[in-house]
């Protein structure tokens, strides 16, 4: 059903209750809710598979001015549960015929919005309180209904969310001189395209795929795509790792990757309070002191005191907000991995030197 303007609600799993309008699809929806700080990437940033199950809230106070475009997207379709905005643009001022209403855009992906809600406030109420389920509805639904589908909702602690959104077969994207066999855990598209821009071919497996499946492939390095939900229920994947890891393939991991890639090295992951979300975090490479500013998007961390005490792993990244740990590598072995996103989109570019770095490493062996 098309939005128009119906009285809407959000309401926390701690109880809490903002008021708004719809937007998007009428509906209703459950999902974590956490807070993007980008001011730009909206259309990104609500297609990247690793926002799959959650209902976010944009920081920027006006989203939809500029549409939406079929070419900045980073999968097939939206991966959000739900949205949250303070002004919601209908009209967008953008030249170009392939272009339309952000409206449409979650119409089409069945999307189920609020608009006219304080997210300053909102944000400032998970940033104390950390993230939790909610729940917004454009339906005639009554509170007391709302609380007990909100209860229903599972938390995303423990949630294996990459079989969602890992493709179902393998298949491949360009023509290089380097094969790269992509382990998919919700891959990016522009990952994808930022390999192939080093003169890579990329076989793109699912997330669950054998090791015989990936000799057979005779890569000659592995990328660990970012993806959804809780690391620690991917037991398979952890052990593929942990032997690609063995096997001394040259191995690059992002995001879920990266911390796949630290769970199959002993270490740990734990949830963060509300996570990091937006394009201007700061990180340190411990190894050049050069500073950058990131992408990122995530919920879990790599425990730092683990990182500090395992004498095969080397801390490489600090978050320089929290000093959690943003980077690690293997020593003695062609592996690293970083928390945020060197692809960006949206962001900035500070950070694709690393996969020039992943490139290196092949060159090597």
């Amino acid at each position: 059903m098309k939005s128009k303007d119906i009285n809407t609600v959000l309401v926390l799993s701690d109880g809490t209750i903002f008021k708004g309008k719809s937007c998007g699809k009428i509906g209703t929806t459950t999902g974590e809710i956490a807070f993007n700080t980008g001011m730009s990437g909206y259309q990104e940033i609500f297609t990247d598979p690793s926002y799959h199950g959650q209902i976010i809230t944009m920081a920027n106070a006006h989203i939809g001015n500029y549409g939406t475009n079929k070419l900045e997207v980073e999968s097939n379709s939206s991966q959000i549960k739900g949205l949250v905005v303070k002004k919601f643009a209908h009209h967008f001022s953008r030249y170009g015929d392939d272009n339309e209403l952000l409206n449409e855009f979650l119409l089409k992906d069945n999307v189920v919005g609020i608009k006219d809600v304080d997210t300053r406030a909102l944000i400032s109420h998970i940033r104390e309180n950390g993230a939790q389920n909610a729940i917004i509805s454009s339906e005639d639904k009554s509170l007391d209904e709302l609380k007990v589908l909100l209860s229903k909702a599972p938390n995303m602690k423990g949630l294996e969310l990459a079989s969602k959104v890992s493709t179902k077969q393998p298949y491949e994207v360009g023509n290089g001189k380097y094969k790269v066999a992509l382990i998919d855990f919700g891959v990016k598209k522009n990952i994808i395209r930022c390999l192939n821009e080093r003169d890579c071919m990329v076989r793109v497996f699912p997330f669950d795929v054998s090791l015989e499946d990936v000799k057979s492939f005779n890569p000659d390095g592995i990328m660990l795509s970012n993806g959804p939900g809780d690391p620690e229920p991917l037991k398979e994947s952890i052990n593929l790792v942990k032997e690609l890891v063995d096997l001394n393939f040259p191995i690059f991991g992002i995001c879920l990757g990266h911390q796949v890639l630290a769970l199959s090295q002993g270490l740990k992951t734990e949830k963060m309070h509300n996570g990091h979300r937006g394009i201007n975090h700061p990180i340190k490479n411990l190894i050049t002191s050069k500073c950058e500013i990131t992408s990122q998007n995530h919920g879990f961390v790599v425990n730092k005191k683990e990182v500090e005490k395992h004498a095969g792993v080397a801390l490489t990244h600090l978050h320089l907000n929290d000093n959690t740990v943003a980077g690690i590598s293997l020593i003695g072995k062609k592996a690293f991995s970083v928390q945020y996103h060197p692809e960006s989109s949206p962001g900035p570019n500070d950070s694709r030197y690393l996969f020039d770095q992943f490139v290196e490493n092949i060159k090597k062996q």
